[in-house]
């Protein structure tokens, strides 16, 4: 009987469940945001809400609890610092489900798993962008107003010769990308021959 087993197995093994469960909490901490099956963001919801508790306690043993679940460094001191201090004041529900659409391969059920404080970063269509306080204070903005990037600010990326590369090997390249490729004599075919 499967008394007290609860969750979904999600047709893997143990091992292989937790890595999926871990490898799709890790891309919740970078992307914010993503698309899976509903089963899968159901499972692993259970498991970034357990992760986002344990970052908001700043302790070593919550430290390496959660190493021991991302398995690295950078993610954890993220999880740490910039994550788990946005949900200070929440008691729970860090992560939401909106249903998506149904799957053309198999008609599975798709839905957006996604963090419910979002970061400060502003996306423009070219870049993600930070935006420094004071640089908003500056230009007469609230820290909060949106800033974009014009294309006139952008400037394109010219090949200009360096030092290890003068203006004659410059030239030698260009020149020998114009010039078209001879095979070989011994390729060759002559004249008569078919």
């Amino acid at each position: 009987m499967r008394h007290g087993l609860a969750g979904n197995r999600l047709s893997r093994n143990r091992s292989l469940r937790k890595a999926t469960l871990r490898d799709m909490a890790r891309a919740i901490l970078v992307q914010e945001r993503i698309c899976t099956t509903r089963a899968k963001a159901k499972e692993a919801r259970k498991f970034i809400e357990k992760l986002i508790t344990l970052g908001k306690t700043d302790t070593l043993v919550a430290r390496r609890r959660a190493f021991a679940i991302l398995c690295d460094h950078n993610m954890v001191s993220d999880l740490f610092n910039k994550t788990a201090p946005r949900f200070k004041s929440r008691k729970g529900g860090y992560t939401r489900i909106i249903p998506y659409v149904q799957r053309a391969g198999d008609n599975a059920e798709l839905a957006f798993l996604e963090l419910t404080e979002k970061s400060k970063e502003i996306i423009t269509n070219l870049k993600r962008v930070k935006v420094p306080k004071e640089n908003a204070k500056d230009a007469g903005k609230a820290a909060g107003d949106v800033q974009t990037i014009t294309d006139a600010e952008i400037k394109p990326v010219t090949a200009e010769p360096t030092a290890k590369h003068s203006k004659a090997d410059v030239k030698k390249t260009e020149k020998s990308a114009a010039k078209p490729k001879v095979a070989p004599k011994m390729f060759q075919r002559k004249a008569g021959e078919s």
